[in-house]
């Protein structure tokens, strides 16, 4: 996994939440996981497709936000795209603001989903402050899916972990 430490300025999305929070133990057993029934939808009702104002169509945003704790307690999930503002949102979408802020930015060698995002997060929840770069600050993390990731076989996404 390659890591860069940066500063990212306020990032605007519309998309879809996950209907309750989560945590990492429910998304580990199918009958629980929200996450992977909340990108089914986004993708299967075409949201992005709905979505005004995209900045750059096609790379989506997988937000984990609004945290109890630490990467152990519930969650709340999105996934949307940037947009220039929030101009004419369909009131069914939800719209979130990522607010300014320094970030460890990790990028995995090419792999295949879901195992390469897995394992990445694996790796990620093992390492201590020095490892990240910093503290994590629990506000929002992120997932980046691009044109490096349109092959489920052969895929590339970026991970941003906020810190401080």
């Amino acid at each position: 996994m390659q890591k860069l430490t940066t500063q990212l300025n306020e990032i605007k999305l519309v998309g879809i939440k996950a209907k309750a929070k989560t945590n990492n133990k429910a998304e580990g057993n199918s009958d629980t996981a929200l996450i992977t029934k909340t990108v089914q939808e986004y993708f299967t009702k075409n949201i992005p497709g709905t979505i005004n104002e995209r900045k750059n169509p096609g790379k989506n945003f997988c937000v984990y936000y609004e945290y109890e704790s630490d990467f152990n307690g519930d969650y709340s999930y999105f996934i949307g795209e940037e947009v220039t503002s929030f101009k004419n949102v369909d009131p069914s979408l939800t719209q979130i603001i990522i607010p300014t802020q320094s970030y460890t930015k990790f990028t995995n060698k090419l792999g295949k989903m879901p195992d390469v995002c897995i394992n990445m997060w694996q790796n990620i929840w093992q390492m201590n402050k020095a490892e990240l770069g910093g503290e994590r600050t629990y506000v929002a993390d992120f997932e980046i899916y691009d044109e490096r990731s349109h092959n489920p076989e052969n895929t590339i996404l970026d991970i941003y972990i906020g810190i401080k």
